[in-house]
């Protein structure tokens, strides 16, 4: 009797091999443009980050009475003055901040990395008889192609 040899399977076949890297060609066709965008976000969030501390700065400023009246319009808004902290100092991302009179936050993003000098603007829509600021948000961030940066 002669025994039979068993064949042995060595490898992937061609065409399980071409099934996966077309499976990895979707998925990074998907990928890469998400990638992108998130990390553009990521960038912008230097700016966004940055008003942070201007914007409380105005809140406390408001509900102390030194910048409007609760209730009422904002006035007297400026760098420095009535609890309102300097403005920020450039970084990578972010390039520089105003704020008018009126308490409008207007800060702006640099020319690299992705960004193109995109704004952030916040403007005090609403005060509350009790003092608590609503914000508006607008800017150049908002109509970015890929979604809103900000």
């Amino acid at each position: 009797m002669k025994t039979q040899m068993q064949k042995v399977q060595q490898g992937f076949t061609l065409i399980e091999l071409m099934i996966v890297v077309a499976i990895i060609g979707i998925l990074a066709a998907i990928a890469v443009p998400a990638y992108m965008n998130y990390t553009l976000k990521a960038k912008f969030s230097e700016v966004v980050l940055a008003t942070a501390g201007v914007k409380a700065g105005i809140e406390v400023c408001i509900q102390d009475g030194n910048c409007g009246t609760p209730g009422g319009a904002v006035a007297g808004v400026a760098f420095g003055t009535n609890g309102v902290p300097t403005a920020p100092t450039a970084t990578d991302y972010f390039l520089s901040m105003t704020v008018d009179d009126a308490g409008v936050i207007t800060a702006t993003a640099q020319t690299a990395g992705g960004l193109a000098g995109e704004t952030y603007i916040l403007t005090p829509s609403a005060i509350a008889t009790d003092g608590k600021v609503t914000w508006a948000k607008s800017g150049t961030c908002t109509s970015y192609a890929g979604g809103a940066l900000c």
